[in-house]
C-alpha cells in the first residue's frame, strides 16, 4: 500500500495537465488551507481535523502508516501532553510550496523547519511534506500524505536557495545568522575578500534592486561537518542607475556544521563573461 500511495502521488505531481489548470489565486487559497491544517494539529483541534481529512485518508510519513482517526488521535494525545505540562508546540515555518491542482484535486509540496533549543542552543530540523487532496463537497479534504525528514545534501540545497531570497530582499538578519564570524568573501564583482561585516556593510550600501537569481547545476559534496557546493547564479535587476542586468556567476561555498546547524565559512563568486 505505501509503494502505491507514493507512486500516485509521484504520478499527480508529474502530470502536465495539473500544472496547466491551477490559478495563482486556487494556489493560495490551498496554501492557506495547509497552514490552518498544521494549526489545528498543533492545537489539537479534534473538530477542525476531522472536516480536513477524508474518512479513507491514508499516511505513509516518518511516523509510519497511519489512517484518519490514528493520525487525529495522535495529533489530540500529543497536544493534550503539552498543555498538561505547561509546554508550547516548537515554532514551526512552512515555505518553499509547490503546488498543483485541477478544480476536483490537488498535491501540496512543502519545507517544513522546527527549531528547538537544547543545552542554550537553537537547533533547527527539516522535514518535507507532501499532501493529496480531493474536492469532495465543496470542500478541499486530505486524502495522502507522505513525509521525511531531509539528508544534509537536501537542506544545503534549499538553504543555497533561502539565500537567493535574502539577497533579493537584502535580509540582513538572515545573513547574520548563516554566517560563521570568521566567514570570507571573495568578492564576483570587485575582485577583493571581505570579512563578514564588510559584507553585510556592501549589501546595506547597495542601490541595485535584484529581481531574480536562479541557481543552476548545483552540485553539494559533504564529509563530515564540512560541505563545498558549486554551482552558476543568473542574477536579473537593475543596477544603482536603473540600468537593467542579467548576469551569470559560478560560485563555490564551504559550509561547516556547528551545534547542529549549517552555516557559511568562506565562498567566492567568478562572473562569466
Amino acid at each position: 500500500m505505501r509503494a502505491f500511495l507514493l507512486a500516485a502521488m509521484l504520478a499527480v505531481v508529474s502530470s502536465p495537465a495539473l500544472a496547466q489548470q491551477c490559478s495563482e489565486a486556487e494556489k493560495a487559497k490551498l496554501r492557506d488551507f495547509d497552514k490552518a491544517w498544521a494549526e489545528a494539529t498543533s492545537r489539537g483541534d479534534r473538530a477542525q481535523l476531522d472536516a480536513i481529512f477524508a474518512d479513507d485518508f491514508a499516511s505513509t510519513d516518518i511516523n509510519g502508516s497511519q489512517n484518519k482517526a490514528t493520525t487525529i488521535g495522535a495529533a489530540v494525545q500529543a497536544a493534550e501532553r503539552r498543555r498538561a505540562s505547561g509546554l508550547t508546540a516548537p515554532p514551526t515555518v512552512y515555505d518553499n510550496y509547490l503546488i498543483t491542482c485541477t478544480p476536483l484535486s490537488a498535491v501540496i509540496t512543502h519545507r517544513a523547519s522546527t527549531t528547538t533549543t537544547v543545552e542554550g542552543k537553537e537547533q533547527t530540523s527539516y522535514f518535507r511534506s507532501v499532501h493529496v487532496l480531493e474536492k469532495r463537497g465543496g470542500r478541499w479534504r486530505v486524502v495522502g500524505n507522505a513525509g521525511h525528514a531531509l539528508t544534509d545534501e537536501a537542506v544545503l540545497l534549499y538553504l543555497e536557495n533561502d539565500w537567493s531570497d535574502a539577497r533579493i530582499r537584502k535580509d540582513i538578519a538572515w545573513f547574520e545568522r548563516i554566517l560563521t564570524d570568521d566567514a570570507t568573501a571573495a568578492s564576483a564583482t570587485t575582485g577583493t575578500f571581505q570579512t563578514k561585516r564588510e559584507y553585510l556593510e556592501s549589501i546595506r550600501a547597495d542601490k541595485s534592486v535584484i529581481e531574480s537569481i536562479e541557481l543552476l547545476e548545483p552540485r553539494v559534496r559533504i564529509d563530515g561537518n564540512t560541505a563545498i557546493i558549486t554551482g552558476i547564479n543568473r542574477t536579473r535587476g537593475r543596477d544603482a542607475q536603473g540600468k537593467p542586468f542579467d548576469r551569470r556567476a559560478m560560485f563555490t561555498g564551504t559550509w561547516v556544521k556547528r551545534d547542529g546547524r549549517w552555516m557559511v565559512r568562506a565562498f567566492q563568486g567568478t562572473v562569466i563573461p
